[in-house]
């Protein structure tokens, strides 16, 4: 694969990729339920053993 194919592969379906990626982090972060879970990992280092 030369630079000038990989460059125009990334161009295009390179952005697409991660322009999914980036919306599907989103759509995990805001699902139903998530903030709970967020805030437990959150208060894993204040816990005592």
């Amino acid at each position: 694969m030369s630079y000038d194919t990989f460059r125009h592969f990334a161009d295009s379906w390179g952005l697409i990729y991660l322009f999914v990626l980036f919306v599907g982090v989103i759509v995990f972060l805001l699902r139903p339920g998530a903030r709970q879970k967020a805030d437990d990992a959150a208060q894993i280092p204040f816990r005592e053993d």
